[in-house]
């Protein structure tokens, strides 16, 4: 697992670090994990896109708390999105992870993406089940109830598995409506799984 003190810096290096991590929950149902492979950083309350934008209130308060914890909330009323709190305790921050690509518990994850659903989910490649926000969410079982989970030691985690350090490039946010200048959206340049489209992002802004 990574330490709290991987989380415990500024959070546009954690968000650019956590692109070749893994993502795993371990469930009664069975382990699955994924590649990160597309991240958004969230940093303040001066940051309007930032929930802890209004202040300090109920549902934001795992971003106020201590780093490397999950913060885990529904979004719109439908799905479940998983964040990293980063930076000090009492500094508001979190990464949002967006997309991943699968490596544990593939037929699992395809269970999980067509139960209540009337789409055809047992046929999409690989590489869908966790492209985008609220698909990983459902594709690895998270809900709310793994809101505040410790990342470094619980069965929600995020491991370092010594894989190669991919390619990223930086683009604006997307699927919000405010503080959309900010290219705090950092993703794999070579993977399939990204969520959105590489094009917004200028290559002057890719880093190796």
């Amino acid at each position: 697992m990574l330490s709290r003190d991987f989380y415990n810096r500024a959070t546009l290096k954690v968000a650019r670090d956590l692109i070749g991590k893994v993502l795993v929950h371990d469930t009664r149902a069975g382990l699955a994990s994924g590649i990160i492979v597309e991240a958004e950083a969230y940093i303040g309350e001066s940051d309007k896109a930032c929930h802890a934008a209004p202040g300090p209130t109920a549902r934001n308060a795992p971003l106020y708390g201590p780093p490397g914890m999950a913060y885990v909330y529904l979004n719109y009323g439908i799905h479940y999105l998983v964040n990293a709190v980063t930076e000090a305790e009492g500094w508001p921050a979190a990464v949002l992870i967006r997309a991943l690509e699968p490596r544990d518990g593939i037929e699992l994850m395809r269970r999980r993406r067509a139960a209540g659903s009337t789409r055809r989910v047992r046929e999409l490649a690989v590489n869908d089940l966790c492209r985008g926000p609220g698909n990983l969410t459902k594709a690895l079982g998270i809900h709310l109830r793994q809101n505040l989970k410790d990342l470094t030691s619980s069965e929600l985690r995020i491991e370092d598995h010594g894989l190669p350090k991919p390619s990223v490039a930086w683009s604006r946010r997307i699927g919000i409506n405010v503080a959309v200048e900010q290219e705090w959206r950092v993703y794999a340049l070579d993977s399939d799984a990204v969520s959105g489209s590489r094009r917004q992002a200028s290559m002057a802004n890719a880093q190796c």
